[in-house]
């Protein structure tokens, strides 16, 4: 308990001190709204396949058994990536192991802190997803207490096995490189996965001219999954209990011993391999730099540009987001190419034109996600180094322009592509071409001043990664400004530029007072987020002055 002090003290201060507690209830309130949302959008997803008569039954099943099956997948990862650095990188390490504590206690400690901090985001929101298979098989009481036990064993499993396997690889390489490793290894898994999920065209189930390939494929989903991984022991026994309502003894038996053999195993390989793996983690990992003089022209801009690419290229947690990042946009643009616009109720044409336009909101969201991911924790990141850019010659002003023009160029050009590829698969042409271009760019230029906006009114200078701070109330709050804004454009965008697209779907000509009012339109609306962002600057700057 002496150990877990400062965790619990960190907890305390940060959810229930002070005025704290009000944005503490603020962020239960949006949890019990997002975790009620779920089990509704579960309860219809799953009815919904749950009806098909037997067929129905088996999917809906299937579902549940590969939901289990992901969920240890992730936590797995996410308990390796997590160990590396609470168990070896740590920044009070060097105080807990000079004390007199033995390996065992700081085991303990970090496997309980390493699971809330891993897996409590899994484990909430676990629940009402397999909670809407407890209302739909009409499951009684027992199914809750059967399902804890289930999602609890999974996610201490995950943890434990994570902790072990992170320390046999320090064993072996570097603590950093073990970090690297875990997570190139987490990212190649979750890109394979999307892709092969995706290009498997899972749409084409509900077609009915597919329908006796969809047979043979139901009848082969009903093999069992490796019965040796413990998410196959917690399908066991809650698919045995929803269909015959009978407890798979065995099945408890596992998951209930389970986590406690590899904490003890974890024990043993913490207390044998730890002191090596510590010393390992604060070697240097070689390498030399000669230094020669070079001439020095003081350009605030390409200053800014240099450490930004700098900071962005040394962090592997950030670099290799670029592939995921490449996976989504290889499948966004795949799911324009697949599109059956051939069977639609309305002309091809139109349909295409309804479409383009519900991509501007799309590659919008695109815009203002990664703008959360990347550009919202950007000045937070800054660390103490931040002392040294107000001491220095350069307004915030300046600061926060070049932060600006280094992100707009990337976001940009991806937005483009985006854009521009899906309308060439749409096959779009005439004004809807134009008109989406710019209602995009207005809404990721905006997007990337806003997050830049809240990102100073909300700096954490004390963060030990970008990604940490991605649940924190101001990241939640320009997520949710930052949609606001874009779904009002996209509202503004819809009316004015109507009669444009009217006239073109309709009659194939552009009159002059559709382009007049497309013309005030995009003007307006590039007043409207001009102003809103200026405005989330100025908030910034003030709070970086105070």
């Amino acid at each position: 308990m002496l150990l877990l002090q400062p965790f619990l003290h960190n907890i305390r201060n940060r959810f229930f001190r002070g005025r704290v507690v009000l944005r503490t209830a603020a962020i239960l309130v949006f949890g019990a709204v997002l975790f009620t949302g779920l089990y509704f959008a579960s309860l219809r997803f799953i009815t919904y396949f749950h009806s098909q008569n037997e067929l129905g039954i088996i999917l809906s099943l299937k579902i549940f058994q590969m939901t289990w099956m992901i969920m240890f997948s992730m936590l797995l990862f996410s308990s390796m990536v997590s160990a590396v650095s609470s168990l070896y990188l740590s920044s009070d390490n060097e105080i807990l192991y000079s004390a007199p504590i033995h390996e065992r206690q700081l085991f303990g400690m970090r496997f309980l802190t390493s699971f809330l901090y891993t897996s409590w985001m899994m484990v909430i929101f676990s629940l009402p997803i397999f909670g809407a298979y407890g209302t739909i098989f009409h499951a009684d009481i027992l199914y809750y207490p059967l399902l804890m036990l289930a999602v609890l064993s999974t996610a201490l499993t995950a943890n434990a096995i994570g902790l072990a396997a992170t320390i046999l690889l320090v064993r072996l390489f570097p603590a950093k490189q073990t970090k690297d490793i875990a997570v190139y290894l987490s990212m190649l898994f979750g890109i394979l996965l999307y892709l092969v999920i995706r290009l498997m065209r899972p749409e084409d189930m509900a077609d009915p001219d597919r329908f006796p390939d969809f047979i043979e494929y139901l009848s082969s989903m009903q093999t069992p999954a490796l019965s040796l991984l413990p998410p196959a022991w917690a399908n066991q026994l809650l698919n045995v209990y929803l269909q015959d309502r009978l407890i798979d003894w065995t099945a408890v038996g596992l998951l209930l011993l389970t986590p406690i053999v590899l904490y003890w195993g974890g024990e043993w390989l913490m207390e044998r391999f730890f002191a090596g793996g510590f010393s390992k983690a604060q070697e240097s990992f070689g390498g030399y730099h000669t230094f020669t003089p070079k001439p020095y022209h003081p350009s605030p801009l390409l200053r800014i540009f240099h450490k930004e690419a700098k900071l962005f290229l040394r962090d592997s947690s950030e670099w290799s987001q670029l592939f995921l990042i490449g996976a989504l946009i290889v499948v966004y643009l795949y799911n324009f190419k697949a599109l059956p616009l051939e069977r639609s109720f309305l002309a091809a044409d139109k349909i295409a034109n309804i479409i383009a336009f519900a991509n501007i909101g799309a590659a919008g969201f695109v815009a203002t996600s990664l703008a959360t991911r990347f550009v919202y924790p950007s000045i937070g990141a800054e660390g103490m180094a931040f002392a040294m850019i107000r001491s220095s010659p350069l307004t915030l002003q300046r600061y926060l322009g070049c932060k600006y023009l280094f992100y707009c160029i990337p976001f940009t050009v991806v937005i483009l592509f985006l854009i521009i590829t899906s309308n060439y698969l749409l096959q779009i042409t005439g004004p809807m071409w134009w008109v989406s271009i710019a209602m995009s760019l207005i809404i990721t230029w905006g997007a990337l001043a806003q997050a830049l906006g809240f990102g100073a009114m909300y700096a954490d200078f004390k963060i030990e990664s970008r990604a940490a701070v991605q649940g924190s109330f101001g990241a939640i709050l320009f997520l949710f400004s930052g949609l606001a804004v874009q779904l009002l454009i996209l509202v503004l965008g819809f009316m004015g530029n109507f009669r444009l697209l009217k006239g073109w779907l309709l009659w194939n000509q552009i009159d002059s007072l559709g382009v007049l009012l497309s013309c005030l339109t995009i003007i307006g609306l590039a007043a409207l987020t001009l102003l809103f962002s200026l405005w989330c600057i100025r908030k910034g700057i003030r709070a970086l002055e105070g």
